[in-house]
């Protein structure tokens, strides 16, 4: 009973950032499940399982924040979900600790690159004009479902990254649209992990851990996107992506653990840094438009 209510706040935590970043649902409730000795295959299919819920949650309190993107979504869940689908079945017996650490650089750079492009705008409003091409974004719902379904999480990082780079979208469209396509994607990994494992394979009780916490966070996590200034929003998930797959490098190389924690703190620190920054980028922005305003008044 301990380890249900210890799951239930791990899943509440784990959907309050997902829902407002756009990622690492999959990842922080994988990562615990394997501390506890639970098989890889068996960690990813109680994840995927509790998140057909909390998408679900998640997509409609987006939806009705106006949060959610629905071209983006309509071309980017039904090859999320074939890729996840593929890779729980076909593909879990792929070893993805071997292209982990290069997904990881490649993600780290896109991260850094979403920062600057939010701190660089000075006391300008980031704008976001243009569409994204269904050629982009139907490989992209496949390789980040694919990776979700082998790695127990990869379609918040992979597909928030690579959408906000684009600078198409504005970031809280970008969390809206992955975290309501996800719900898509959850569906193709859990059946893929059904056909691969069987009901005997699966921790249900792990994932109905896991979805009640995530279910209470949702609504809160929409909320939180619609009332973030883009730029804070971009800051605060690109220092996310870089945090995470900094630890990822550091850990493929053989660092130790003190290393890696050392590590951590330091783009820790400079993560929470540089979104200061981007809310006094923000409070400035505002004060030069209340200036203007005041002035054609």
């Amino acid at each position: 009973m301990r380890n249900l209510i210890v799951l239930g706040f791990v899943g509440l935590l784990a959907q309050l950032i997902d829902g407002s970043l756009g990622m690492a649902y999959g990842v922080t409730s994988s990562t615990l499940l394997l501390a506890a000795g639970i098989a890889p295959a068996a960690a990813s299919a109680a994840v995927h399982f509790s998140e057909i819920g909390t998408t679900l949650v998640s997509g409609i309190s987006h939806h009705r924040l106006g949060n959610v993107d629905w071209r983006t979504v309509s071309i980017i869940a039904v090859p999320g979900g074939i890729g996840a689908f593929a890779g729980a079945t076909f593909l879990s017996s792929i070893d993805g600790d071997t292209a982990k650490p290069w997904v990881a650089a490649l993600l780290l750079g896109l991260g850094v690159y979403v920062i600057w492009r939010f701190l660089v705008l000075g006391g300008r409003r980031p704008q976001f004009k243009g569409k994204l091409s269904g050629f982009f974004l139907a490989p992209l719902g496949v390789v980040a479902g694919l990776m979700d379904a082998i790695g127990g999480g990869g379609w918040g990082p992979v597909g928030t990254t690579s959408l906000l780079s684009s600078g198409r979208l504005e970031p809280r469209k970008v969390v809206g649209s992955i975290d309501t396509s996800e719900f898509v994607v959850a569906i193709g990994g859990s059946l893929g992990f059904l056909l691969a494992l069987g009901t005997q394979g699966i921790n249900f009780g792990y994932a109905a851990a896991l979805l009640v916490g995530g279910v209470i966070a949702a609504p809160v996590a929409a909320w939180l996107v619609k009332h973030m200034p883009a730029r804070v929003l971009g800051v605060a998930a690109g220092g996310l992506i870089v945090l995470t797959n900094s630890k990822t490098i550091l850990e493929s190389f053989g660092a130790s653990g003190t290393t890696v924690a050392l590590g951590a703190l330091v783009v820790f620190v400079a993560w929470v840094s540089l979104i200061v920054w981007a809310v006094r980028q923000e409070r400035e922005a505002r004060a030069v438009e209340a200036e203007l305003d005041a002035m054609t008044v």
